[in-house]
């Protein structure tokens, strides 16, 4: 999977956001990425997304190691029971 990386959530700054108990419970004490799914658009993309009126796909993506912000990544993932979010199982 493709990702931008919007916002990384450190597992010490947890309870600084409002995050739903099972989502807590399953990252452990890993870190939060809450991503844009399919990487950065071009600026193409971008007004044809304006346009259009699509919104991004926000995901988040439970992972062992931090990512820098504003970065596009390529991982492996597992899916998770929770809608949106994502296990990820190594990087590419």
């Amino acid at each position: 999977m493709r990702a931008e990386v919007i916002h990384v959530v450190a597992p010490d700054e947890f309870n600084e956001y409002e995050l739903q108990p099972e989502l807590t419970e399953r990252a452990g004490g890993r870190y939060l990425l809450v991503c844009r799914k399919g990487g950065s658009p071009s600026w193409f993309e971008r007004v044809k997304m304006f346009f259009r009126r699509e919104a991004i796909e926000a995901i988040t993506l439970i992972s062992e190691e931090p990512r820098e912000e504003g970065v596009d990544i390529d991982v492996t993932v597992t899916e998770t029971d929770l809608h949106g979010v994502y296990e990820v199982v190594s990087e590419e």
